[in-house]
């Protein structure tokens, strides 16, 4: 009988706390002189001068956020900053720190965590940011990753989600629902795999979507354009929980109503196939899928000859009075009314979408 390979892998509790920490920090750099201390010490130490610091924290818990079966221990490191990240550049700022929090259980080894570090350091990399510290611990089952990213701005750049005015143009970076087609081709292939552990998955014709939802690049080119053209945008958020929600949370912030046009919607072809294989408008997979990390902001009308050419920004529709609420106008010129059917950490689609429930 062949024998299958088995790798030596290294039981993380043979380095114990301190020195794991040393082992997976051992190649951190900094990109910053702001970063007056980073890892190795009881706190980071960030000088940074007279600008505005923006701090944004996000969990990613197995079994709610991911799910072991189908995501490289690679692309959850690189996956678990880059979202953080996201959050800073929809403040219309730039991060330069993360900190790093990680509990695992002792199924994890050395050479997973190292994979896992690997991510993260390919994110801090690409994106300039430094990772600054962090604290590592047990976890009777699963991981939990806890990402704290810091950023900073100019005072009168910083962009709230409370500034929306009335005529104002609503934009989107590029397009909008293929994670979600993603996470619907990753879930078909577990079921098969778990039906019959044999079978290969039927993976690469959908290599884009599986990219967006496993790898995905927050817009640090969008706030930078925006920048060059002296744009400040009147209210920003990212994309992380479907388009309708987080247009829902600027009108909410802003006292303002909405009307989107479905016809203006930006798709990726490739998006499209996806979803009509799985029976689905993309238009819902815009709407309600989430994770696309793209940002949704507005502009007022007099900046829209500085924006309309640039690459990878779409208006799909304008702000309104609060009274005349959230629309899309659908291409056959229906009202609908947009509701939040997005991801709620604590709501009946996070029960759905759990991979263990």
């Amino acid at each position: 009988m062949k024998k299958s390979y088995q790798p030596n892998l290294t039981d993380i509790s043979s380095l114990g706390e301190f020195r794991l920490i040393d082992h997976l920090t051992r190649n951190v750099k900094t990109y910053h002189a702001g970063t007056v201390k980073g890892v190795g010490d009881d706190a980071a130490v960030i000088d940074n001068a007279k600008e505005m610091t923006i701090v944004t924290k996000d969990l990613l818990v197995e079994g709610v956020h991911f799910d072991m079966v189908y995501t490289p221990l690679k692309h959850l490191g690189y996956k678990a900053v880059t979202v953080n990240l996201s959050d800073v550049y929809a403040m219309n700022a730039l991060p330069k720190q993360i900190i790093i929090g990680l509990a695992v259980s002792s199924r994890f080894s050395l050479e997973a965590l190292e994979e896992l570090y690997a991510g993260m350091l390919l994110a801090c990399e690409k994106y300039q940011v430094d990772l600054a510290g962090g604290d590592t611990t047990t976890s009777p089952y699963g991981m939990t990753l806890s990402i704290t990213a810091i950023g900073h701005a100019p005072k009168e750049k910083i962009t709230y989600r409370s500034g929306a005015q009335t005529n104002d143009i609503l934009c989107v970076s590029g397009n909008l629902g293929a994670a979600y087609c993603g996470l619907l081709v990753l879930q078909r292939e577990k079921q098969v795999f778990k039906a019959n552990p044999n079978m290969q998955p039927k993976i690469a014709d959908y290599s884009f979507v599986l990219e967006r939802q496993l790898k995905p690049e927050p817009r640090r080119d969008i706030v930078e354009a925006l920048g060059k053209t002296g744009v400040v945008p009147t209210s920003m958020i990212d994309i992380s929980d479907g388009l309708a929600s987080e247009i829902l949370h600027l009108c909410k912030n802003s006292g303002k109503g909405a009307a989107i046009y479905e016809d203006k919607l930006p798709f990726d072809q490739r998006t499209v196939v996806a979803a009509n294989e799985f029976n689905i408008d993309p238009t819902t997979c815009a709407l309600s899928g989430g994770e696309d990390y793209e940002l949704l902001f507005t502009i007022s009308q007099k900046d829209y000859e500085k924006i309309k050419d640039l690459p990878e920004i779409t208006p799909i529709g304008h702000i309104t009075d609060d009274e005349q609420g959230k629309h899309l106008i659908t291409s056959s010129g229906q009202f609908v009314k947009l509701t939040a059917q997005g991801w709620d950490s604590f709501g009946k689609r996070a029960e759905e979408n759990n991979p263990d429930s």
